[in-house]
């Protein structure tokens, strides 16, 4: 079955990829950057796919997430220590992010702008990323959970 949480993560990092979301950042993306963005487009995952019978399948996919953004930490060269640091730092920013778009399908175009604003800080046309994860939001919503456990989609 962690064939199956694998394509879901792959799937988050390469949405994280997507060089169209760093135009509006003032210099070279980093390593920071691309986990803000992995960690949002994985909180809006949860979001749509909150529900009671799915409840067991998400916490194996978060915890399946998360042991690999460990083990890339691990890849880059951080000590164990380190390494305990930083998570606690990505969990809590995966949990404020989580909780800023929880109503994000209730908000308007302002109140979207600024929930990405406080994890987006550097990027200058955040308008541009709202209306990216505003689409984002709608592809995940038209799509059932077992389409992204069957395998790698290109939303």
């Amino acid at each position: 079955m962690s064939k199956n949480y694998i394509n879901i993560y792959n799937n988050l990092i390469n949405y994280s990829r997507n060089k169209d979301l760093y135009i509006s950042l003032n210099r070279q993306d980093n390593f920071s950057d691309r986990l803000t963005f992995f960690l949002i487009h994985f909180a809006f995952f949860l979001k749509n796919y909150k529900k009671k019978e799915n409840k067991e399948i998400l916490q194996k996919i978060y915890d399946f997430n998360f042991r690999q953004l460990e083990l890339s930490i691990r890849e880059i060269g951080y000590g164990d220590q380190s390494i305990n640091k930083k998570m606690k730092v990505y969990l809590n920013l995966f949990h404020a992010i989580v909780s800023e778009i929880h109503f994000w399908d209730d908000l308007d175009k302002n109140e979207k702008l600024k929930k990405l604003s406080i994890f987006l800080e550097d990027f200058t046309k955040i308008e541009n990323l709202v209306e990216y994860f505003e689409d984002f939001n709608q592809n995940l919503s038209k799509k059932s959970l077992n389409f992204f456990l069957k395998g790698v989609s290109n939303l």
